[in-house]
């Protein structure tokens, strides 16, 4: 039986301990959540609890990239708002 070797990326929305939302992205969620949560990530340590609130997988880095970062930026934040959080 033939396995999918496809590596995986996701793009990520964390709700953080002051109610603000953290987008990022990464090829292993699992372990970037557990750094969020355990505090080894300078960007969210002070912020803690973190709740992952939406992800979405991309078998394409640079397409999950672009979600990343689209979700940053102005009307990708109100997007964000209005339908994934």
């Amino acid at each position: 039986m033939a396995r999918n070797l496809t590596k995986m990326y996701y793009v990520y929305l964390l709700k953080l301990g002051n109610g603000k939302i953290y987008t990022g992205s990464t090829p292993k969620l699992e372990e970037r959540i557990a750094e969020h949560r355990n505090g080894y990530c300078e960007s969210t340590k002070s912020l803690r609890p973190v709740k992952l609130v939406w992800y979405s997988c991309f078998e394409d880095r640079l397409a999950a990239r672009r979600l990343e970062n689209y979700l940053k930026k102005g009307s990708g934040q109100a997007f964000r708002n209005r339908h994934l959080v």
